[in-house]
């Protein structure tokens, strides 16, 4: 393995290992050398990578973003139609919320922090999305009359937000049962005609 190689597997073990400690404790209690212990390097080897705790959950917050862009993405390939898209991307959000540590923390760190010298918001990313989507949906004539693509995009993203922190302390909120219900109440209340159920 060459240096550069051992240098990206490191940095990489530090960031999942702070991804955990943020998940499990919160920024403000996660301490730099809990995660070097987590990440079974020295707190030497975490500044290699990272200047300070700040650094990382930023560096946390940006991976947890390009996730949520590859679930978008995928949705689009996979499933027809900007309602089934939608469908498809809810729950591939909650699986990667429910598998993927970095993603979980991420949406975890969301929210006013004075050490964040940069905009990145997950919430509002998400939210863009299923605002745009629903927008193509009244183009393609699939949303419902009468149904606002802002109104409805709020209405989404609390649910899928609110799901997202129900499943930090009980996983089974992420589950796909838990989101089929959901989806099995309010899609009937966006789509025009009865939609196909999407298989997750």
């Amino acid at each position: 393995m060459s240096r550069a190689e051992r240098a990206a597997r490191t940095r990489e073990l530090v960031m999942r290992a702070g991804a955990e400690v943020f998940a499990e404790e919160g920024f403000v209690s996660a301490r730099v050398g809990v995660i070097s212990r987590r990440a079974g390097v020295t707190p030497g080897a975490f500044h290699f990578h990272f200047a300070n705790k700040q650094t990382l959950a930023r560096a946390v917050e940006a991976a947890a973003l390009v996730a949520l862009h590859r679930i978008t993405r995928k949705a689009g390939e996979e499933y027809e139609g900007a309602l089934r898209q939608l469908v498809g991307a809810g729950h591939g959000l909650m699986r990667a919320l429910e598998e993927d540590v970095v993603v979980r923390a991420g949406f975890q760190l969301v929210g006013p922090a004075p050490w964040r010298t940069e905009p990145l918001d997950l919430r509002g990313a998400w939210q863009g999305w299923v605002e745009a989507l629903l927008g193509t949906a009244r183009r393609e004539g699939t949303l419902a009359d009468g149904v606002s693509p802002t109104g409805a995009s709020s209405t989404v993203i609390a649910a899928t937000v609110g799901l997202a922190a129900l499943g930090m302390k009980e996983s089974r909120w992420l589950s796909q049962e838990v989101l089929s219900q959901y989806w099995d109440v309010m899609l009937p209340c966006l789509a025009s005609a009865p939609e196909e159920p999407v298989v997750p």
